[in-house]
Protein backbone atom coordinates (compact mmCIF):
# COMPACT_ATOMS: atom_id res chain seq x y z
CA UNK A 1 0.00 0.00 0.00
CA UNK A 2 1.40 3.37 -1.04
CA UNK A 3 0.78 6.56 0.92
CA UNK A 4 -0.24 10.08 -0.10
CA UNK A 5 0.22 12.88 2.41
CA UNK A 6 -1.19 16.37 1.95
CA UNK A 7 -0.22 19.46 3.91
CA UNK A 8 0.74 23.06 3.24
CA UNK A 9 4.43 22.92 4.18
CA UNK A 10 6.55 21.32 1.46
CA UNK A 11 9.62 20.96 3.66
CA UNK A 12 7.71 19.13 6.40
CA UNK A 13 5.99 16.96 3.79
CA UNK A 14 9.32 15.91 2.29
CA UNK A 15 10.73 15.16 5.74
CA UNK A 16 7.70 13.07 6.69
CA UNK A 17 7.81 11.23 3.36
CA UNK A 18 11.46 10.27 3.82
CA UNK A 19 10.74 8.98 7.33
CA UNK A 20 7.81 6.86 6.14
CA UNK A 21 9.78 5.47 3.22
CA UNK A 22 12.76 4.59 5.43
CA UNK A 23 10.71 2.94 8.18
CA UNK A 24 8.13 1.13 6.04
CA UNK A 25 9.61 0.80 2.58
CA UNK A 26 6.37 2.20 1.15
CA UNK A 27 6.26 4.65 -1.71
CA UNK A 28 5.08 8.09 -0.59
CA UNK A 29 3.57 10.82 -2.75
CA UNK A 30 3.38 14.35 -1.33
CA UNK A 31 0.94 17.08 -2.33
CA UNK A 32 1.44 20.60 -1.00
CA UNK A 33 -1.91 22.30 -0.40
CA UNK A 34 -3.18 24.88 2.07
CA UNK A 35 -6.65 23.79 3.16
CA UNK A 36 -7.51 27.27 4.41
CA UNK A 37 -7.66 28.33 0.74
CA UNK A 38 -10.58 27.62 -1.59
CA UNK A 39 -8.70 26.92 -4.80
CA UNK A 40 -6.62 23.84 -3.93
CA UNK A 41 -8.99 20.97 -4.63
CA UNK A 42 -8.55 20.92 -8.40
CA UNK A 43 -4.80 20.63 -7.80
CA UNK A 44 -5.32 17.74 -5.37
CA UNK A 45 -7.71 15.92 -7.71
CA UNK A 46 -5.29 16.24 -10.62
CA UNK A 47 -2.48 14.74 -8.52
CA UNK A 48 -4.49 11.67 -7.45
CA UNK A 49 -6.22 11.10 -10.78
CA UNK A 50 -6.15 7.41 -11.67
CA UNK A 51 -4.98 6.31 -8.22
CA UNK A 52 -7.03 3.84 -6.19
CA UNK A 53 -7.61 5.57 -2.86
CA UNK A 54 -8.57 2.83 -0.41
CA UNK A 55 -8.24 4.77 2.85
CA UNK A 56 -8.78 8.48 3.48
CA UNK A 57 -7.82 10.04 6.81
CA UNK A 58 -9.20 13.56 7.21
CA UNK A 59 -6.95 14.79 9.99
CA UNK A 60 -6.40 18.41 8.95
CA UNK A 61 -7.60 20.94 11.48
CA UNK A 62 -6.72 24.18 13.23
CA UNK A 63 -7.59 25.96 16.46
CA UNK A 64 -8.56 29.65 16.45
CA UNK A 65 -6.08 30.03 19.32
CA UNK A 66 -3.85 27.56 21.17
CA UNK A 67 -4.97 29.07 24.49
CA UNK A 68 -8.78 28.99 24.82
CA UNK A 69 -10.45 32.39 24.75
CA UNK A 70 -13.82 34.00 24.15
CA UNK A 71 -14.75 34.53 20.52
CA UNK A 72 -14.18 38.30 20.40
CA UNK A 73 -10.83 37.92 22.16
CA UNK A 74 -9.45 35.82 19.29
CA UNK A 75 -6.57 37.49 17.44
CA UNK A 76 -7.31 38.21 13.75
CA UNK A 77 -10.85 36.94 14.34
CA UNK A 78 -12.25 37.52 10.85
CA UNK A 79 -9.41 35.58 9.24
CA UNK A 80 -9.54 32.84 11.85
CA UNK A 81 -13.28 32.30 11.30
CA UNK A 82 -12.72 31.55 7.62
CA UNK A 83 -9.61 29.47 8.30
CA UNK A 84 -11.37 27.24 10.84
CA UNK A 85 -14.41 26.69 8.63
CA UNK A 86 -12.33 26.05 5.51
CA UNK A 87 -9.87 23.75 7.25
CA UNK A 88 -12.02 21.88 9.77
CA UNK A 89 -15.28 21.65 7.82
CA UNK A 90 -14.94 22.32 4.11
CA UNK A 91 -11.72 20.34 3.63
CA UNK A 92 -13.28 17.18 5.06
CA UNK A 93 -16.39 17.46 2.87
CA UNK A 94 -14.40 18.19 -0.28
CA UNK A 95 -11.93 15.34 0.27
CA UNK A 96 -14.82 12.92 0.85
CA UNK A 97 -16.38 14.22 -2.36
CA UNK A 98 -13.17 13.51 -4.26
CA UNK A 99 -12.57 9.93 -3.08
CA UNK A 100 -16.10 8.57 -2.51
CA UNK A 101 -16.99 7.92 -6.19
CA UNK A 102 -14.02 5.56 -6.59
CA UNK A 103 -14.76 3.77 -3.33
CA UNK A 104 -18.39 3.34 -4.32
CA UNK A 105 -17.41 1.96 -7.70
CA UNK A 106 -15.03 -0.58 -6.13
CA UNK A 107 -17.46 -1.47 -3.33
CA UNK A 108 -14.95 -0.89 -0.55
CA UNK A 109 -13.04 1.84 1.26
CA UNK A 110 -12.38 3.48 4.61
CA UNK A 111 -12.79 7.13 5.57
CA UNK A 112 -11.65 8.28 9.02
CA UNK A 113 -12.77 11.79 9.93
CA UNK A 114 -11.00 13.18 12.99
CA UNK A 115 -13.29 15.20 15.24
CA UNK A 116 -12.66 16.00 18.92
CA UNK A 117 -13.96 14.87 22.28
CA UNK A 118 -15.06 18.42 23.02
CA UNK A 119 -17.64 18.14 20.24
CA UNK A 120 -19.63 16.06 22.73
CA UNK A 121 -20.11 18.88 25.25
CA UNK A 122 -20.83 22.61 25.31
CA UNK A 123 -17.36 24.12 25.17
CA UNK A 124 -17.21 27.88 25.72
CA UNK A 125 -13.84 29.53 25.01
CA UNK A 126 -13.30 26.88 22.32
CA UNK A 127 -16.69 27.68 20.78
CA UNK A 128 -15.72 27.99 17.11
CA UNK A 129 -13.46 24.94 17.15
CA UNK A 130 -15.95 22.77 19.06
CA UNK A 131 -18.78 23.77 16.70
CA UNK A 132 -16.68 22.82 13.67
CA UNK A 133 -16.05 19.39 15.20
CA UNK A 134 -19.77 18.86 15.85
CA UNK A 135 -20.18 19.22 12.08
CA UNK A 136 -17.57 16.49 11.57
CA UNK A 137 -19.56 14.17 13.83
CA UNK A 138 -22.95 14.77 12.18
CA UNK A 139 -21.56 14.64 8.65
CA UNK A 140 -19.66 11.41 9.32
CA UNK A 141 -22.63 9.62 10.89
CA UNK A 142 -24.96 10.65 8.09
CA UNK A 143 -22.48 9.68 5.39
CA UNK A 144 -21.92 6.27 6.98
CA UNK A 145 -25.66 5.62 6.91
CA UNK A 146 -25.73 6.54 3.22
CA UNK A 147 -22.76 4.40 2.13
CA UNK A 148 -22.51 1.52 4.61
CA UNK A 149 -24.42 -0.74 2.21
CA UNK A 150 -21.79 0.03 -0.45
CA UNK A 151 -19.05 -1.63 1.63
CA UNK A 152 -17.53 1.66 2.80
CA UNK A 153 -16.56 2.32 6.43
CA UNK A 154 -16.92 5.97 7.45
CA UNK A 155 -15.93 6.58 11.05
CA UNK A 156 -15.65 9.68 13.20
CA UNK A 157 -12.75 9.55 15.66
CA UNK A 158 -13.06 11.96 18.62
CA UNK A 159 -9.88 12.15 20.72
CA UNK A 160 -9.37 14.42 23.68
CA UNK A 161 -5.70 15.24 24.31
CA UNK A 162 -3.10 14.47 21.62
CA UNK A 163 0.26 16.24 21.70
CA UNK A 164 0.59 17.92 18.28
CA UNK A 165 1.77 21.29 16.95
CA UNK A 166 -1.88 22.39 16.75
CA UNK A 167 -2.33 21.87 20.50
CA UNK A 168 0.99 23.51 21.35
CA UNK A 169 2.72 20.17 21.97
CA UNK A 170 0.82 19.58 25.20
CA UNK A 171 2.77 17.42 27.63
CA UNK A 172 1.87 13.73 27.24
CA UNK A 173 0.38 12.10 30.34
CA UNK A 174 -2.39 9.64 31.25
CA UNK A 175 -4.92 11.62 29.21
CA UNK A 176 -2.76 13.27 26.54
CA UNK A 177 -1.31 10.81 24.01
CA UNK A 178 1.60 11.19 21.62
CA UNK A 179 0.42 10.98 17.99
CA UNK A 180 2.03 7.55 17.60
CA UNK A 181 0.28 6.21 20.71
CA UNK A 182 -3.09 7.48 19.62
CA UNK A 183 -2.82 6.13 16.07
CA UNK A 184 -1.92 2.66 17.35
CA UNK A 185 -4.83 2.76 19.78
CA UNK A 186 -7.45 4.21 17.44
CA UNK A 187 -6.83 1.71 14.64
CA UNK A 188 -8.00 -1.07 16.96
CA UNK A 189 -11.45 0.55 16.85
CA UNK A 190 -11.76 0.60 13.06
CA UNK A 191 -14.73 -1.78 13.07
CA UNK A 192 -16.25 -0.47 16.31
CA UNK A 193 -19.01 1.57 14.67
CA UNK A 194 -19.51 4.99 13.12
CA UNK A 195 -17.92 6.87 16.02
CA UNK A 196 -15.20 6.20 18.57
CA UNK A 197 -12.98 8.05 21.02
CA UNK A 198 -10.05 5.96 19.78
CA UNK A 199 -8.84 4.73 23.18
CA UNK A 200 -10.11 3.31 26.46
CA UNK A 201 -8.82 6.37 28.33
CA UNK A 202 -10.64 8.84 26.12
CA UNK A 203 -13.81 6.72 26.16
CA UNK A 204 -13.83 6.89 29.96
CA UNK A 205 -13.09 10.62 29.87
CA UNK A 206 -15.92 11.12 27.39
CA UNK A 207 -18.34 9.44 29.76
CA UNK A 208 -17.15 11.60 32.64
CA UNK A 209 -17.39 14.95 30.86
CA UNK A 210 -20.82 14.14 29.42
CA UNK A 211 -22.08 13.47 32.95
CA UNK A 212 -21.13 16.99 34.08
CA UNK A 213 -24.18 19.30 34.18
CA UNK A 214 -24.32 21.80 31.33
CA UNK A 215 -24.56 24.73 33.74
CA UNK A 216 -21.17 23.73 35.17
CA UNK A 217 -19.53 23.48 31.73
CA UNK A 218 -20.91 26.88 30.76
CA UNK A 219 -19.98 28.64 34.00
CA UNK A 220 -17.34 31.36 34.20
CA UNK A 221 -15.50 29.33 36.84
CA UNK A 222 -15.19 26.31 34.54
CA UNK A 223 -14.00 28.51 31.67
CA UNK A 224 -11.32 30.01 33.91
CA UNK A 225 -10.05 26.66 35.19
CA UNK A 226 -10.11 25.09 31.72
CA UNK A 227 -8.09 27.97 30.30
CA UNK A 228 -5.52 27.68 33.10
CA UNK A 229 -5.30 23.91 32.59
CA UNK A 230 -4.54 24.32 28.88
CA UNK A 231 -2.00 27.09 29.57
CA UNK A 232 -0.17 24.79 31.97
CA UNK A 233 -0.25 21.91 29.48
CA UNK A 234 1.32 23.97 26.69
CA UNK A 235 3.80 25.64 29.00
CA UNK A 236 2.09 29.02 28.66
Amino acid sequence: MSVIIISRNQEKLDRAARKIELTTGREVKVIAADFTKDDRYGHIQENIEGLEIGILVNNVGILPSKIPCKLLETSDLEERIYDVINCNVKAMVKMCRIVLPGMQQRGRGVILNVSSGIAKIPCPIYTLYAASKVFVERFSKGLQAEYKSKGIIIQMVAPFGVSTPMTGHQKPDMVTFTPEEFVRSSLKYLKAGDQTYGSVTHTILGGIVQSIPTWVLQSEAFQHHFREYVKEKVGG
